[in-house]
């Protein structure tokens, strides 16, 4: 059975389509692709769909990890690969939801994560102390020549990482990068709107969260020393948009007001960020988060995706019409 993928900016409805397509589809689940849903409690701050608004709808890859501990895209790739293929087993159809770009791909497109080995890394990183980064870096340039246009001189840890996998793996870095290429057949449906209308339901969203307790949830979980009670945020966590904010303006850097505004502005940047992402994805079919018809629409590219009669994607005039 086709996989569905709801993706798109933050605050354009996605959770509420996934669930009305789940609920429509008949027997269907969820699978979440939002990379801070993961953490246990950090609820208000990501928008978690909360479970009594679930509408009994079994839900996967939400509060599998403690806030301390840092997320894995390959980690997130084995464990929601393994929900996919269990759906499948039970029949059901799989309804993917979320913003974070990357886990989306992991789990749908073929995308492969080499290991790391100490041994090779420090040795790279003690060269770049050693000989400077452009001397890693032309090395790479004759290694994988267009991972070394993509990375820059600029960037040691990328240099290193790179040549770490070249090393480890035996073929080109850019070998390892996802390809859009599914590896279970699978239809993205993208939700956008207007930068208005994005800008007010971002805005509007900040104040919920602030009135729904997104201070006191960061104060549960941030340790002492990052000005909360309880056992801390990990690296990952705490640099979640509005946990980063709430921390900055305990530490004295900013006031209440100019982290709740900051919340506001980092939000706006991130859902551009996220529809650069999945704006350059042509498989992607766009509908408009405003419209009226908005399940009938999905439910349409469901349908022809089920039937094969799906029309490619790429120049999607309604995508056109939004603008990013």
């Amino acid at each position: 059975m086709i996989v569905v993928a709801v993706v798109g900016p933050t605050a354009t409805g996605k959770s509420d389509l996934a669930l009305d397509l789940a609920q429509a589809l008949g027997a269907a689940e969820i699978v979440n692709a939002d990379a801070f849903q993961l953490y246990r409690g950090m609820d208000v701050g990501t928008a978690k769909v909360p479970p009594a608004e679930r509408r009994g709808i079994t839900h996967h890859q939400l509060d599998v990890l403690d806030p301390s501990q840092d997320a894995s895209v390959a980690r997130y790739q084995e464990s929601g690969r393994a929900d996919l293929d269990a759906i499948a087993g039970r029949g059901a159809r799989a309804v993917v939801v979320g913003g974070s770009g990357l886990y989306v791909r992991a789990l749908l497109d073929a995308m492969d994560f080499p290991g790391t080995d100490p041994e090779i890394r420090a040795r790279l990183e003690a060269r770049a102390e050693a000989e400077g980064r452009r001397a890693l870096h032309a090395e790479l340039s004759g290694l994988d020549p267009q991972a070394a246009t993509s990375i820059g001189p600029h960037n040691t840890r990328r240099i290193v990482r790179a040549l770490e996998v070249i090393e480890i793996t035996g073929r080109p870095y850019t070998a390892n990068l996802p390809r859009q290429e599914y590896v279970r057949p699978a239809v993205q449906i993208g939700l956008d709107c207007s930068r208005e209308v994005l800008d007010a339901r971002v805005a509007s969203r900040v104040d919920r969260m602030w009135d729904a307790g997104l201070v006191d949830e960061v104060r549960s979980l941030a340790s002492p020393e990052q000005g909360g009670t309880g056992s801390g945020l990990g690296v990952t966590a705490a640099r979640a948009v509005g946990y980063a904010e709430v921390l900055a303006w305990w530490r004295g850097e900013i006031t209440e007001a100019e982290a709740r505004e900051a919340v506001t502005a980092n939000t706006r940047r991130l859902a551009r960020k996220q529809m650069g992402w999945f704006g350059r994805d042509p498989r992607v079919h766009w509908l408009d988060a405003a419209s009226p018809e908005l399940l009938d629409e999905a439910l349409a590219i469901v349908a022809a995706a089920d039937a094969g009669t799906l029309p490619v994607a790429g120049t999607d005039p309604v995508r056109r019409s939004l603008g990013s």
